[in-house]
């Protein structure tokens, strides 16, 4: 790989290296998102009741590593005015989980795929105004929500690592046991090991490694079952809406909220591209077509069964560390997850992952989202304003979702939308962000 040095002469995005520097370049971006770009839809899948390693959750696996590659082709190809034309890597968003997981559990895919279509067009028109309203999203704001999203997932991550995740699986004999926590402790410790002992590739790559270190030790216990991989076909049968349309005004509005996060999240990793491979601001026509590009890639995934998709900060990562700004090497990275996702093989061997070796997996990534909202809160003064702020959007967010019965009698869009986690911290936040006054800290912190 080159090295920043080298990458400078890489630094338009128009030029391409080499292809037998570009080919690897292009694998790498894919080994940094793989793992957290199929981990979604198996949540989602699992919230939905379908059958671990069933024909169903391949399906959606299929589908959020073909629309990871055909939305980060709108971003580095770009048609029209959609796509930044950065090397920015798109990929199945874990933002969206929690909501998409609460309504797929109370309402069904079908009413969370529609929200996904719908949030997605009203994604995509949020290009034309994206600059206008950043202001109602600071740090602050994006922060907050991005913790909230970590949080909420990691009582997810903990229930895969010790065995289930549906009820039943919880309430068995072996969930918790030494032997689905042997599995999970590994795919952390690899991972762990593999992220700050090594550089380059493999450091970028350190949870991909981690599951397979995982996914070897549950082959060599007999936790894994090949039975699903034997009858998956070779080539992905598409589907336009395979669950059906099924409109839901909560999830929809729950879904949009996020999109909107989603669109300030992408708006940073364009500015972060910019700069880190070119040493640039990004311009205007960048930003937009970077959202367009976002609300393009959602809404077609959710017509064929794909979850909301976004940019991917690792991979703004690489660009910094290669100092290839390239984004024929993203373009290439794009071409090699629709190969994937056209391979239900793959999307086979993926599903018959044991519940553990995926827990493992997600400890470390639900955590780093967590840590990434922390992280933005550092830009914060934590002053009593910005505190108070913190407290009642998290206790508000995370409360009510852990206590839903509290609200039961409310509507049901209401009851979805206040359930959500996501949705109440980024209302709090929002309001508390503009109504609360900064003469509050005149007295001190």
């Amino acid at each position: 790989m080159a090295d920043t040095a080298t990458g400078t002469q890489y630094s338009d995005p128009n030029v391409t290296p080499p292809l037998a520097q570009a080919v690897p370049l292009g694998f790498q971006h894919v080994l940094a998102m793989f793992a957290s770009n199929v981990t979604p839809s198996i949540i989602v899948a699992g919230a939905a009741g379908l059958a671990f390693g069933g024909p169903e959750q391949i399906y959606l696996i299929q589908m959020a590593m073909l629309f990871a590659g055909i939305a980060t082709l709108f971003q580095t190809v770009g048609i029209g005015p959609v796509g930044a034309r950065l090397p920015i890597m798109q990929g199945t968003s874990f933002a969206f989980v929690g909501v998409l997981a609460g309504v797929t559990a109370t309402q069904g895919l079908s009413v969370a795929l529609t929200a996904c279509i719908i949030g997605g067009v009203l994604h995509f028109c949020l290009g034309a105004v994206i600059g206008k309203i950043r202001w109602l999203f600071p740090p602050l704001v994006t922060g907050l929500v991005i913790l909230a999203i970590g949080l909420y997932l990691i009582p997810v991550a903990i229930k895969y690592a010790a065995g289930g995740a549906a009820k039943f699986q919880m309430e068995a004999e072996s969930f918790g046991s030494l032997l689905h926590w042997s599995v999970a402790l590994t795919v952390v410790i690899v991972a762990l090991g593999v992220k700050f002992f090594t550089k380059g590739s493999l450091s970028n790559a350190a949870i991909l490694i981690g599951l397979l270190a995982g996914y070897l030790l549950a082959y060599i216990l007999g936790m894994v079952n090949f039975g699903a991989v034997s009858k998956a076909s070779w080539i992905t049968s598409i589907k336009p809406l395979p669950y059906g349309f099924q409109f839901s005004l909560g999830a929809v509005i729950a879904v949009t909220l996020v999109s909107v996060v989603s669109a300030i999240e992408t708006v940073g990793d364009a500015s972060a591209t910019a700069k880190a491979g070119a040493g640039r601001d990004a311009t205007d026509e960048e930003i937009q077509g970077a959202t367009y590009a976002d609300g393009l890639g959602t809404a077609v995934a959710g017509v064929f069964g794909g979850l909301p998709n976004t940019s991917f900060s690792q991979n703004v990562g690489i660009v910094g560390m290669t100092g290839i700004m390239s984004r024929h090497v993203v373009t290439i990275a794009g071409i090699i997850m629709i190969i994937c996702g056209l391979l239900p093989k793959i999307g086979a061997v993926i599903a018959s992952m044991p519940l553990p070796v995926l827990g493992g997996g997600v400890i470390v990534m639900f955590g780093m989202v967590a840590a990434a909202g922390l992280n933005v809160l550092t830009e914060v003064k934590m002053n009593r304003r910005n505190m108070v702020i913190i407290a009642i959007s998290l206790a508000a967010g995370l409360g009510l979702n852990l206590v839903p019965t509290a609200v039961q009698y409310l509507p049901g869009v209401v009851k979805t939308l206040m359930t959500s986690a996501v949705a109440p911290t980024a209302l709090c936040a929002i309001v508390l962000n503009l109504v609360l006054p900064e003469e509050m800290d005149q007295d001190g912190a």
